[in-house]
C-alpha cells in the first residue's frame, strides 16, 4: 500500500480538546471582535467533510451580518432570543435543501439510482436530520477555527422560510449566533449526566 495512504493521523493535544470541547461554551454575548468571511467560509469547508448519509450532503448555510438583515429574522425568534442574536457579529441560518436527491449524481455517483431511494416526507426528513448533523460539525469548526458559538432554538421555521427561502428548496433547521465570545458573561457551565449514566458496553 502507498505509504500516504497509511499516513497515521495523530489525535489532539489538550490545547486542541480544550478548544472544540473541554473549553468550548455556548454564548450569549460576543467582543466587538470582527469575523472575517474567510474564517467563516473556511468553518463551512471544514463543515462539509463531515459524514452525511449517502454522503447526501443536504445543508445550507445563510450568514447574517447586515442590520436589514438580521431585521428580517428578529420577528421570528422568540423574546429571549432577539437581543443576543441583534447584538452576534453573525448569525449563520443552517438549512436543508429538500431537494438534495437532485445533486446525487454529484456527491454518490457510484450508485445512479439513489435519487429513488428518497421520496416525499421521507426525503424531507433525511434532508432535516443529516443537515442537523452537518450544523455539529459546523460549530466544531467554527471552534477549532477560534470562534465561539451560540445554537439556538426558539424560532418559527415557517417564518425564517418566508422571510429568506421563499420560492426555494432551502428549509430553515436551526439558528447559530456566531463571534468572538464575551467570558465574562458566560453563566457557570450547565452539569452534565456523566459518562457512566449515558453509556453501555456490549
Amino acid at each position: 500500500m502507498d505509504a500516504a495512504v497509511q499516513k497515521t493521523l495523530l489525535p489532539l493535544d489538550d490545547a486542541g480538546l480544550d478548544l472544540i470541547f473541554r473549553e468550548a461554551r455556548t454564548f450569549n454575548a460576543f467582543t466587538d471582535t470582527p469575523v472575517a468571511d474567510e474564517t467563516l467560509t473556511e468553518a463551512v469547508r471544514l463543515a462539509e467533510l463531515g459524514p452525511t448519509g449517502v454522503n447526501a450532503v443536504p445543508g445550507r448555510f445563510l450568514f447574517l451580518r447586515s442590520p436589514e438583515a438580521k431585521a428580517r429574522l428578529l420577528p421570528a425568534l422568540s423574546e429571549g432570543n432577539k437581543e443576543k442574536t441583534a447584538k452576534a457579529p453573525v448569525t449563520v441560518i443552517v438549512a436543508h435543501d429538500i431537494a438534495f436527491t437532485e445533486t446525487l449524481a454529484t456527491t454518490f455517483p457510484h450508485a445512479p439510482g439513489a435519487k429513488d431511494w428518497f421520496q416525499g416526507q421521507a426525503a424531507v426528513d433525511y434532508a432535516a436530520y443529516n443537515a442537523t448533523l452537518q450544523a455539529a460539525y459546523l460549530i466544531v469548526a467554527l471552534r477549532a477555527l477560534g470562534l465561539d458559538t451560540g445554537p439556538m432554538g426558539g424560532f418559527d421555521k415557517g417564518a425564517v422560510d418566508a422571510a429568506f427561502f421563499e420560492g426555494t428548496t432551502w428549509r430553515s433547521n436551526l439558528l447559530v449566533n456566531v463571534g468572538y465570545g464575551d467570558r465574562s458573561a458566560l453563566r457557570p457551565r450547565g452539569p452534565r449526566l456523566g459518562v457512566e449514566a449515558i453509556t453501555r458496553f456490549l
